[in-house]
């Protein structure tokens, strides 16, 4: 399983918030099971996406890679040399020890996929935490917010191991958000 959540972290004012970020950079949190995916893997899909040469537009905005241990940084620093292999100029992206997370505001959580009010109603039975962990929600929101193809999703679907009657569910409000990306 993996979650996803906003929020803060890299700075040192307590508890920021959006509109009190302070030295903060707007960041997600990424939860995963080891053992069915790799952080190494998970350095790979990001390094796919970032440019690592691009500096930062701001504190609040940049991309960066946070580590939790010794190991993480040496596989960070590791895939960001694969990733500048081929390239010019200098490595700008920080690579930076993981400080604390601060979870964001709940109106940021799965933001893309709030829009959509018909498939919001999927999960009226949520609470706003349960809402903000489900993995579901997060591949929908991934979805709508144009970061998933139908194609990843259906692998992703199935590499969860839901009963097919929950798979079947989760592909029709897949479809039904790629939809609504399209319009």
């Amino acid at each position: 399983m993996i979650r996803t959540r906003v929020g803060y972290t890299g700075g040192s004012q307590p508890d920021p918030t959006y509109r009190q970020l302070g030295d903060h950079t707007e960041s997600f949190q990424l939860d995963y099971d080891p053992a069915r995916i790799s952080y190494e893997t998970l350095l790979g899909w990001f390094w796919k996406e970032a440019v690592p040469t691009e500096r930062p537009y701001s504190r609040q905005y940049m991309s960066a890679v946070f580590y939790a241990d010794e190991t993480q940084k040496r596989l960070a620093l590791a895939t960001a040399r694969q990733a500048m292999a081929g390239r010019s100029g200098s490595m700008l992206l920080p690579i930076l020890p993981l400080a604390t997370f601060y979870r964001a505001e709940d109106y940021h959580q799965k933001y893309y996929l709030r829009r959509y009010t018909d498939l919001m109603r999927e999960f009226s039975g949520y609470g706003e935490r349960e809402f903000e962990d489900s993995t579901a929600a997060m591949w929908l929101n991934a979805c709508v917010g144009g970061y998933l193809k139908r194609e990843e999703l259906e692998a992703e679907l199935e590499r969860l191991g839901l009963p097919e009657a929950e798979r079947q569910r989760m592909l029709r409000l897949g479809h039904a958000a790629l939809a609504h990306r399209r319009r």
